[in-house]
Parts: C-alpha cells; sequence; structure tokens
C-alpha cells in the first residue's frame, strides 16, 4: 500500500511549461510546497513554484538535490532523459514511472505496444532507414503521414505522404531519423479521454471530449463530446486497457479517431495532463491539474462528474500581432474563464493561453468560444 502523502509534504516536477504551472497552483491549493526543475531562466510553472531549480533535465547533482528536497516527483512533459527518470526513481516517488514514459515519448515504442496488447491503432510500419521507404509503402498504403519516432508533437515532425516518391522525399526532410509511416485513415472525428489512475489500480476517466485542430495543434475542445453513448463508452474503455497495460500511475491522456466506419482506434499517449484536458478546470467538480496532485501523492482521486458543459478556445502567439488583446471585451462574456500563461513572448503557433467557456448547454458554450475567437480576430485559412 502507497502511504498517502499529507499537505506541506514538498512535491518534484520536472520541466517549467504551462503544464507545469497548472499542476503548481493545484498542489499550492491543496497545501503542497513544489520545487520546479527546469533549465529556463523563468518558465511558467517557476513563476508559480516556491522553489526554482535552474538545472538541465541530465544534471545528476539537480536530480539528486530534487531528490532529497521532495518526497514524490512528476512531470509536464515527456522528453526527460530516461537516466534521469531512473535516477529519481531509486530516491524517491516517481509517477508516471519511467516504462511508461519511455513507450509515450516513442511512436515505434507506443505502436508496437499497443499491437501487443491487442488496443486497435491505423496500420503502421516502422522505417529506420531510407532502404525501409518502399516496404513501408507496400505494408501501410497510401495516403499516410510520415512521424518523427520522437520529439513530435502539435503537427512537428510529420509530412503527408501521397506516393512513394514523395515517402523518399520525406524522410529527408525528416532528417532520415527512424520514423513511422501511419495509413491516413478517413476521420469522422478526434476525442480524447483523460483519465486518473492511482497506485492501487483504480481508473478514474472523465468525460470524453471532442477535439479539433488547425494547422495540427489543438483549436477547441468540446465537453462532453457529441458522440454516442457506445462510442463514448468505447473510447472509455480503451482508454482504460491503455493504463492497466501500462500499470500507469499518475494522469494519462489517450488521443483517439473515430473513423467514417464508426471504428474507433487509438492514436497517441501523453504520459501527463494534457490541452485538452484544460476544460475540466471550470467544468469538472477536480481538474486534471488536482487529480494530477492527487495520484502523486496516493491520496483518492476527485470526483470527475461534470459541473456544466463547456468549450475551450486554445490562444496561439498570432492573436498577439497586433498588440494585447482586448481582455475586457473577452471577459464581458461573463462564462468566458480566461487561463494565461505567464509567457513574455508571444510567436506564432506558441501556447499562450486559453479560454474556457461554460454554458449547460454545451452548443451554447461552443457558441460563446467561436465569438470570442472572432473578436480574437480569428484568421481563416
Amino acid at each position: 500500500m502507497t502511504t498517502p502523502l499529507l499537505p506541506g509534504t514538498w512535491l518534484g516536477l520536472l520541466g517549467g511549461g504551462q503544464l507545469g504551472r497548472m499542476f503548481v497552483h493545484a498542489a499550492q491549493a491543496l497545501g503542497y510546497p513544489v520545487m520546479v526543475l527546469d533549465p529556463g531562466e523563468n518558465p511558467p510553472a517557476a513563476q508559480a513554484a516556491d522553489a526554482h531549480l535552474r538545472a538541465d533535465y541530465d544534471d545528476a547533482a539537480a536530480l539528486d538535490r530534487l531528490a532529497e528536497r521532495c518526497a514524490a516527483v512528476t512531470l509536464e512533459f515527456e522528453n526527460v532523459p530516461a537516466e534521469s527518470l531512473e535516477r529519481l526513481a531509486a530516491h524517491c516517488r516517481l509517477a508516471p514511472g519511467p516504462e511508461p514514459v519511455a513507450i509515450a515519448r516513442d511512436r515505434l515504442r507506443e505502436k508496437g505496444f499497443l499491437r501487443d496488447h491487442g488496443i486497435a491503432t491505423a496500420p503502421f510500419a516502422e522505417i529506420a532507414d531510407a532502404g525501409d521507404v518502399a516496404e513501408a509503402v507496400e505494408a501501410v498504403g497510401l495516403p499516410a503521414r510520415l512521424k518523427t519516432a520522437t520529439l513530435g508533437y502539435d503537427g512537428k515532425g510529420q509530412v503527408a505522404v501521397d506516393d512513394e516518391l514523395l515517402a523518399d522525399a520525406a524522410f529527408q526532410e525528416l532528417g532520415r531519423v527512424p520514423c513511422v509511416l501511419e495509413r491516413q485513415v478517413a476521420l469522422a472525428r478526434e476525442f480524447s479521454v483523460v483519465l486518473a489512475r492511482g497506485f492501487d489500480g483504480t481508473v478514474t476517466p472523465f468525460p470524453v471530449v471532442e477535439n479539433r485542430h488547425r494547422h495540427g495543434i489543438l483549436d477547441y475542445t468540446l465537453l462532453p463530446a457529441a458522440i454516442p453513448e457506445a462510442t463514448a463508452a468505447a473510447a472509455t474503455d480503451l482508454a482504460r486497457r491503455v493504463a492497466d497495460a501500462l500499470d500507469y500511475h499518475g494522469v494519462l491522456a489517450v488521443e483517439l479517431f473515430e473513423t467514417t466506419d464508426g471504428e474507433v482506434l487509438v492514436n497517441e499517449l501523453a504520459p501527463r495532463p494534457h490541452n485538452s484536458g484544460h476544460i475540466t478546470q471550470d467544468a469538472c467538480i477536480t481538474s486534471q491539474f488536482e487529480q494530477q496532485v492527487r495520484m502523486l501523492c496516493g491520496l483518492p482521486a476527485g470526483s470527475p462528474e461534470p459541473l456544466t458543459g463547456g468549450a475551450m478556445l486554445n490562444l496561439l502567439g498570432e492573436r498577439w500581432a497586433g498588440g494585447e488583446p482586448d481582455w475586457p471585451a473577452i471577459l464581458a462574456h461573463p462564462a468566458a474563464k480566461l487561463h494565461l500563461y505567464g509567457k513574455a513572448e508571444a510567436r506564432p503557433g506558441r501556447k499562450m493561453g486559453h479560454i474556457n467557456c461554460l454554458d449547460a448547454d454545451p452548443a451554447e458554450a461552443l457558441a460563446t468560444a467561436e465569438a470570442i475567437d472572432r473578436l480574437l480576430g480569428r484568421t481563416e485559412g
């Protein structure tokens, strides 16, 4: 049995981004001080944290100091060196553990893991070098997407492929690094399941949310997803099976596709809170970030039940192209909840914040989000 860590216990966090910032806020609300390890000078999470250990993620002395101060450590992004996670796990509680993170950070390992556990994905094949391209195209079929095995996010590290010549060119474009070629399935919609899984194996899923992307980056999330009950149940069951197969501890996001044939497929995993779970901050009894704190500390999960319907709108850096957005006009919408990440520089495609819009009728919440989107100067394309 895992000993619960009580308020007042120091918690550690690897990574200083916006997900970490929101974890820090949730931990502090429950009475836990947080130390953040991040190499940046003043990253979003460090602005809110009780202590900032400025060091690289492979700095052994810094990792040891984090483990000495903190009874438990979690992460806000998965691209932490495996050796660093193993070092921490040897000296303090770490959730999630090194193995699930290693699987989720590598698309090839992730796809292979899902296949080996009978969890449906789009057809895929490995490309380790240029000689594998033709065989992969033959096995998977076209059209497809070529994706780097590691370091891909928000549409980065992937190229659409319509013929074998393009596949060769795409492999060159991506730097001839290990890749996965994945068949492009006919999509009806995209959705995700964020869940919490405790050290005792108890799984607590949030309602399924529907996701709409733009240029490969999440644009809107709708809670609950406007999908049949049977589809939601199938998605939740798949996510639960993934978490159990990983023997996962913490908050896990499972991104899924529904094909035009009605098949539900797992797309990818995130071993941490997820952009699509931000709506839980205002629309659910417990947020994904509070669940992350609870799971790390060995506490019971909070209720994931929704208090209302909601729609989340991502705020990217291009919204600042003409200067600071008109926040008073945006907040004139009484059901709009603004969350900014404390980033000093706005760049196109950079996540600067999000707005959660609430309404008992999810369609009305979406209408409010769309009205704010237009107010912010939405551009087409």
